[in-house]
């Protein structure tokens, strides 16, 4: 049984790595009215602005789990915070339901194939698979929203094995889909608005029902879209879908303790109190590495030779957001830690701390 009880006594062998966190807080501000806040602000213009809403963030916060019991939080563990890209994880949780409930029997199958008339048509976009999309080497063509998805072509970002040879928004030369990987938001946008269409009804709706619910999460957290994101469903609902994180603002708002309720699923193979939420068989598929970029699975990092985090063991896999919030997740040592809002040249340096307490 998952015991998340803040009341419970805080394990002293973790003090040291929890002031570490403490100790170097990202250079964010807390305040979403200073220039230098969010990752929109990269974007060439006129896509360097917000187009769903955004929320001022806390301190540093985090939980600390192992084999299910609470060794140490901090912070405001509680607090809802944008969580960014660890959205895209959430996609991909969301894709495991679908597989679950045989909305996506086979992840090579063309997009359009299920879902047509909502941009994977023509020649090149028309080989586009799903697996594709949730391994980030679709290179799928268009707008979504607005966006165009060469806004972030030539993105690098923190913890990528990759480098990267161009300049942000550059007009990269299309590869065929399957073969150059990127982190592009874009993408990951029309991911989710295929998801949106798979389902036939709005993705927050959907995770509350199938991950949120039995997972004893609270009823703090919210997902939402753009202003410019409501669709029509075949059904003549109208629906908002929701970003892969917030890039251009909206996306997921959550607290440390309700990711680390996630995190847990993940550890125990898609199962919370003896029902199967996620196919076990889905959650070895996200840590599956993408064949051309080995450090990645389908929206969650890998760790590879040590690759992105040297201090920690080559089977922890990680979701990772801007700012930095982080979910690391070590099966071998039954370990689940959500860290938020904590300066990401420094994640490697706490993660170890944690490590090395509890080993």
């Amino acid at each position: 049984m998952l015991n998340l009880s803040l009341a419970t006594t805080q394990d002293p062998r973790l003090l040291d790595a929890v002031q570490f966190a403490i100790e170097h807080e990202t250079a964010w501000s807390r305040d979403t009215e200073n220039q230098a806040w969010g990752v929109h602000q990269q974007d060439p213009p006129p896509w360097n602005r917000l187009l769903g809403p955004v929320h001022g963030r806390g301190p540093v916060s985090g939980v600390i789990l192992q084999d299910g019991q609470l060794r140490a939080h901090w912070g405001e563990p509680e607090r809802a915070d944008l969580t960014f890209s660890i959205a895209k994880t959430y996609l991909a949780l969301l894709a495991g339901v679908a597989q679950g409930r045989g909305l996506l029997p086979d992840l090579n199958e063309a997009v359009h194939k299920r879902v047509p008339g909502i941009g994977f048509e023509g020649e090149h976009n028309a080989q586009v698979t799903w697996l594709q999309l949730l391994q980030q080497t679709s290179e799928w063509e268009g707008s979504c929203f607005g966006v165009p998805d060469q806004v972030d072509r030539f993105r690098s970002v923190k913890f990528q094995a990759k480098e990267v040879s161009g300049i942000k928004g550059d007009a990269r030369p299309l590869q065929a889909p399957g073969s150059y990987w990127e982190y592009n938001d874009v993408r990951i946008n029309q991911l989710s608005l295929a998801l949106l269409h798979l389902f036939g009804r709005a993705l927050p709706e959907v995770f509350d029902e199938a991950i949120m619910r039995p997972i004893g999460a609270s009823t703090d957290w919210r997902w939402v879209g753009y202003d410019n994101s409501w669709v029509e469903l075949a059904n003549g609902q109208r629906v908002q879908s929701v970003p892969g994180g917030s890039h251009w603002g909206g996306g997921m708002s959550i607290s440390s303790v309700d990711q680390a309720r996630i995190g847990h699923m993940l550890l125990d193979q898609g199962r919370v109190n003896g029902r199967q939420v996620i196919p076990a068989a889905w959650v070895e598929r996200m840590r599956t590495p993408c064949a051309i970029a080995p450090f990645y699975g389908c929206l969650v990092f890998l760790n590879p030779g040590h690759s992105v985090f040297p201090s920690l063991p080559e089977d922890s896999y990680f979701a990772v957001g801007a700012g930095s919030s982080l979910t690391w997740v070590a099966p071998a040592q039954r370990l689940v830690v959500v860290v938020r809002w904590i300066n990401a040249d420094h994640a490697d340096g706490f993660f170890g701390r944690v490590l090395r307490a509890l080993a």
